[in-house]
């Protein structure tokens, strides 16, 4: 489940989006930059006008951090009422600062912030365990110098998210994020997007929050299982064991043909520790929105499988062009309107042609579980 992180300067954006259904209410003050901290009595107003319909974070401020000063203003927040507290983190600043941050964590949810655009070391998340930090997310410093995605590859990204995964963090993505961005990053299991450009008039991160923009975002991420969904073995999805058909004349077919990639593939020995070719064409019947295609909420955009190829292509060494295939298939019907997925995986080195193997998996439409920060914070 992944959650929207919607950032608000004031109480009364807090409260527009929190009616438009943000899982995450994150107060900032955009017209100081990408992290700057609001004022501790915005957040408390701000958190009162949210009235428990999400939850909240907020910025610590931009580095350097002093100690004092840093704690004081955290227990503000925190008396505030806010749930979770995001600061910037790299290596001197966690050596520096580990008594008082380990201090922060024991107070409540603490976020490490990196940045894309600054060649973050994802080595520091064992860092942010060992600290007690609840999760970290990716970010970009420099708005308007390039999205995330333009700093860090959706394989690069998913590679976050599964690292942060193992340790038991929480992961969250943001950094100037544009709607055609939301179903492709669905893909990297991040547990909350990020967004704040994006939500606001004419996409201007320092103009307010605007209604349709908004709603807009909202509707591009799934929303939570309800408590009344029907059970579901979700280790049956994408493998065409649950659901009903559904009338072919209500799907549409979204289809890449003859993509290739380079990755480690192969069970022989000589195979290992260098690249080998593998073509793929893909065809995704979809569930059609019923909508003219005027903007994303209409779309399965393409690029949900070209980025799902992608992802599972830089994996590490795959013993069999199977493997693969299952892997991209069951990647692609992760997304809610996916319902059939045809591949055909070549291998292009072996011989003066090609050999591979096509499948078909299938899957029935059925809402996602809860996510884990709603979980970690008993929501």
């Amino acid at each position: 489940m992944t959650l929207m992180l919607a950032s608000v300067a004031d109480a009364e954006e807090a409260a527009l989006v929190a009616r438009l259904g943000a899982d995450i209410v994150d107060f900032k003050d955009p017209s100081r930059g990408a992290i700057a901290a609001v004022e501790p009595e915005i957040a408390r107003a701000g958190v009162s006008a949210v009235a428990g319909m999400a939850l909240t974070s907020a910025t610590l401020g931009d580095p350097p951090y002093a100690t004092e000063s840093l704690i004081a203003r955290a227990h503000a927040f925190r008396e505030a009422g806010v749930d979770m507290l995001k600061l910037a983190v790299d290596g001197p600043a966690l050596a520096a600062l580990s008594p008082s941050l380990a201090e922060i964590a024991r107070g409540g949810a603490l976020i490490g912030m990196l940045f894309a655009d600054e060649n973050p070391d994802f080595e520091l998340l064992a860092q942010l365990q060992t600290l007690g930090f609840s999760g970290a997310m990716l970010d970009t410093r420099r708005k308007g110098e390039g999205r995330l995605i333009d700093h860090l590859d959706l394989a690069r990204l998913a590679t976050f998210s599964a690292r942060c995964r193992a340790l038991g963090l929480t992961a969250g993505l943001a950094g100037s994020l544009e709607p055609p961005d939301i179903p492709r990053l669905l893909l990297t299991g991040a547990d909350a997007l990020g967004f704040r450009g994006a939500l606001c008039a004419g996409r201007q991160r320092g103009a307010g929050i605007d209604r349709e923009a908004a709603a807009l975002v909202r509707d591009l991420i799934p929303r939570e299982r309800r408590e009344d969904a029907p059970n579901v073995d979700w280790r049956l999805l994408g493998r065409g064991l649950v659901g009903a058909d559904e009338p072919e004349s209500d799907l549409d077919r979204i289809f890449v043909r003859d993509f290739v990639v380079q990755t480690e593939i192969g069970a022989y020995d000589f195979e290992r520790g260098h690249k080998q070719r593998v073509a793929f064409d893909v065809e995704a019947l979809v569930r059609r929105t019923g909508a003219e295609p005027r903007d994303m909420r209409a779309i399965f955009s393409y690029d949900v499988i070209l980025d799902a190829i992608r992802i599972v292509a830089a994996q590490g060494h795959h013993e069999f062009v199977e493997g693969l295939a299952e892997a991209v298939a069951a990647m692609i019907l992760r997304h809610e309107r996916a319902r059939q997925v045809k591949i055909v995986a070549r291998k292009l080195d072996v011989i003066d042609g090609a050999v591979g193997v096509e499948i078909v998996r299938r899957r029935a439409a059925a809402a996602a579980a809860p996510g884990p920060l709603h979980q970690r914070l008993g929501r």
